[in-house]
């Protein structure tokens, strides 16, 4: 089943197929990046420089990517610092086949190259993270998670207002679902319901105070 995006951008791909080929194979590049990033990337990376995409009729870079191929400006600045990021250290990953050799999400490599920019991350900090990305092929979620409160450590006052953020986005929900549960019962439910307005008159009351 196609997406909706999907058979968007395939109309387009065919619409521009006998009377501009090099548009129509941008676009098909983005329809199939899922599982061929860098070849996007590259095929950004190169757009960009050459700004063809002046001679399709759009404004700027961005305005292009957004409205023809669909994708989002971070999206776009993330695949295109990723690829020139393994241009310059990494060349020799952009020849893998993906098979034998595996290619890093996009996500991890741009994980990877805002990491080498901290401040905060030391040399053999970068050195465990670059293994893990390139030799690896480590998804975002477990770099993430092992190495973000490393390199990209965040204030007290931050981790206290995210963590604020969290809780009462939690709390806000279950209040509105337990009115329209029938899995707890209703005495319970309305309990609870009451000690959520509390606490979320707690938090506001505390962010009140913070500000």
């Amino acid at each position: 089943m196609k997406t909706k995006t999907d058979a968007t951008l395939a109309a387009a791909e065919e619409a521009h197929a006998q009377r501009d080929p090099e548009r129509a194979e941008m676009i098909k590049t983005a329809r199939l990046f899922k599982s061929s990033w860098l070849e996007l990337a590259e095929a950004l990376t190169k757009i960009r420089r050459s700004a063809t995409w002046k001679r399709w009729g759009f404004e700027t870079f961005e305005q292009y990517t957004k409205l023809e191929l669909h994708l989002r400006p971070e999206t776009v600045d993330k695949l295109t610092g990723s690829f020139s990021f393994l241009q310059k250290r990494a060349p020799e990953v952009l020849a893998r086949d993906g098979i034998a050799s595996p290619i890093p999400s996009y996500q991890a490599v741009d994980f990877l190259r805002r990491a080498e920019e901290s401040e905060d991350a030391t040399p053999d900090v970068v050195q465990q993270l670059t293994r893990k990305v390139l030799a690896d092929g480590a998804p975002l979620s477990a770099v993430s998670r092992e190495y973000k409160d490393v390199v990209f450590p965040i204030s007290e006052t931050d981790r206290a207002a995210r963590d604020m953020a969290t809780l009462k986005a939690a709390a806000s929900r279950l209040r509105d679902l337990l009115p329209e549960t029938k899995s707890v019962p209703k005495k319970l439910a309305n309990e609870t319901s009451a000690a959520l307005e509390r606490l979320l008159e707690a938090l506001e009351s505390k962010a009140h105070v913070a500000a």
